[in-house]
């Protein structure tokens, strides 16, 4: 099957040029000048739109298995497809948590019966199962996922002990969640013999706050400097944190990087008053001048990619009480046009969008054949038409929760078509989920 993608400005590796793009099966076969006429058996014109590599998203939490009341493996990556995600890195907190190199293969292998977006599971990590992520695979799983902070289960990693095992020895990449647990507790308990379990939600930037993130981030990086541990700090959410990463280094040079999710760049903790508990993530979204910080890292390279945590829960779960209504809320239908609406507004160019969602977790992970518009790469593309605004409502979000917390938002780019390894997966508002994405490989010696 040969699919010619004909007069689309390609935005790739700092530049945007017009170009045609020859599909041939899973891969890209040739670049060439636009209007070339080859031979095809389909062609899309795509004049007036732009062509992306497919986004790839370092952290998502699709809740499969235990947790599919809230989504699944087969919703949320169909609703990945949509928004022009063509590939996904899963967290371990799941029911059972993913902390055996078997039910990590379970996962995989979920994943490979109903995923139309590729896909990669983190292994997770306890404060007692060392043994077993010492027998990770670096070259087909992603990484290990340590909860420096709280997390459900037995997942909060905090034996001072089992930390330095993980940061010594671990054979692949660490990724972290950091928050302080005692700082947490400590706030909370504050607030609760102040207001009981109703604790006003404005007050959850508080209670999780800039120390709390800070105390536990610190950690993180002094002990991998220590060990020289290959470091991902996942969802940075304050700008004291951003003093422990290193500007203007290239990607392929660090030893540490950082993370930074489409919420914290889009809300403040002024958009608490309408909102309410629907922006209630961890770590939690803070003020205007953190969320300024995080764009001046994130133009100036402290911060090294942009994802989602999409952590979605259902509507009668995020009603609940402070106390009781779990943190998190679904995000990767709409993070690569709500990223192109901040390009529209002058905070960052479309090439940049690209690289920190593209290029960036490709080259950071060492993905192998992905991330970019280059022949002999999977073909995994995104078209986009820049100015047909649309407006995210219950009619046509994908999340199996059956929410966002965007709705009413109008977005001026809509991604028109995703292919997924060659395959036209999403087409106009229609989507096709026959044919399957893969496992992601990693070229780690």
């Amino acid at each position: 099957m040969k699919t010619l993608i004909t007069g689309a400005r390609i935005v790739n590796e700092g530049q945007t040029l017009e170009r045609d793009v020859l599909i041939e099966d899973e891969y890209i076969s040739a670049i060439l000048p636009s209007g070339s006429r080859v031979a095809a058996d389909k062609v899309i014109e795509a004049v007036g739109h732009f062509l992306l590599p497919g986004v790839i998203d370092d952290q998502v939490h699709f809740r499969e298995p235990g947790l599919t009341h809230k989504a699944d493996l087969f919703t949320e990556s169909r609703a990945a497809v949509a928004g022009g995600v063509t590939s996904f890195m899963e967290m371990p907190n799941t029911q059972p948590q993913t902390t055996t190199q078997d039910l990590l293969e379970e996962k995989y292998k979920r994943a490979a019966q109903v995923s139309p977006a590729n896909f990669s599971f983190y292994m997770g990590a306890t404060n007692d199962n060392l043994e077993e992520l010492l027998k990770t695979n670096p070259q087909n799983t992603c990484g290990i996922k340590v909860f420096m902070g709280a997390s459900t289960g037995n997942m909060l990693v905090d034996n001072p002990e089992t930390l330095r095992g993980i940061f010594a020895h671990a054979p692949c990449l660490v990724a972290v969640h950091c928050e302080d647990e005692a700082t947490i507790r400590s706030n909370t308990e504050i607030y609760r013999r102040k207001y009981g379990e109703e604790i006003p939600i404005n007050l959850h930037p508080q209670i999780r706050s800039a120390e709390a993130c800070f105390i536990s981030s610190q950690l993180a990086v002094n002990l991998a400097r220590e060990y020289g541990t290959r470091l991902h700090v996942l969802h940075l959410s304050t700008a004291r944190e951003l003093e422990l990463f290193e500007t203007n280094v290239p990607l392929e040079q660090k030893r540490i990087t950082a993370e930074v999710c489409v919420h914290h760049l889009w809300f403040t903790d002024a958009d608490y008053s309408t909102k309410g508990s629907f922006i209630k993530w961890n770590p939690a979204i803070k003020t205007t001048d953190d969320r300024e910080a995080l764009w001046l890292a994130l133009l100036d390279d402290r911060l090294d990619v942009v994802a989602t945590d999409h952590a979605p829960h259902t509507l009668e779960e995020k009603q609940k009480p402070y106390t009781s209504c779990p943190s998190g809320a679904p995000m990767v239908q709409h993070s690569l046009a709500a990223m192109l609406e901040m390009s529209s507004l002058g905070r960052i160019s479309i090439e940049r969008v690209v690289e920190k969602m593209c290029h960036a977790p490709a080259r950071l992970f060492h993905i192998r054949r992905r991330g970019f518009i280059r022949e002999g790469y999977y073909a995994d593309l995104v078209l986009v038409n820049p100015a047909s605004p649309w407006e995210v409502n219950r009619h046509n979000i994908l999340y199996k929760c059956g929410w966002s917390p965007l709705e009413g938002t109008v977005l001026r780019h809509k991604i028109t078509h995703t292919w997924v390894n060659g395959y036209l997966a999403w087409d106009n508002g229609l989507l096709d989920d026959s044919s399957l994405g893969m496992r992601l490989m990693f070229d780690i010696d």
